[in-house]
């Protein structure tokens, strides 16, 4: 389903920035991926209500989620790693959260802990003036 929602993306391209010399001035290598979150058809209305909570900080004003890569000299090799990142970061904020299930520490753990604090205890109190105390 992921690999049906390149359908609805579409891409820019423009001149990347970095070094590269004459090539990065020439070329448009850097390609800038959208895809309106509300506009999908693939997607029920709590997949993307999903969606948006879970990627809020990636979608535009406009409800395009905006993805760019500029890893590679190459358009073709950027354009496939932007819809690599894409699908990975969809199927992601997708995936259920497991619910935590709430556990109790161990007796062994407990006793830990007790054993620690009686050791700090004590290294402060070596660390005291007794002349003061009596």
């Amino acid at each position: 389903m992921t690999e049906d929602l390149l359908n609805e993306v579409r891409f820019k391209t423009t001149r990347s920035s970095g070094p590269g010399g004459q090539h990065v001035n020439k070329t448009e290598s850097r390609v800038e991926l959208y895809w309106n979150v509300q506009a999908s058809s693939l997607l029920g209305e709590d997949e993307k209500a999903l969606v948006m909570k879970r990627l809020r900080n990636r979608i535009s004003g406009q409800g395009d989620l905006i993805l760019a890569g500029e890893k590679f000299r190459s358009q073709v090799k950027n354009r496939e790693e932007v819809s690599e990142r894409f699908i990975e970061l969809i199927k992601r904020s997708l995936k259920p959260v497991k619910k935590r299930k709430p556990t109790r520490p161990t007796k062994a753990a407990k006793e830990r802990r007790i054993e620690a604090k009686k050791r700090r205890g004590a290294l402060k109190k070596k660390r005291r003036d007794t002349d003061l105390f009596q």
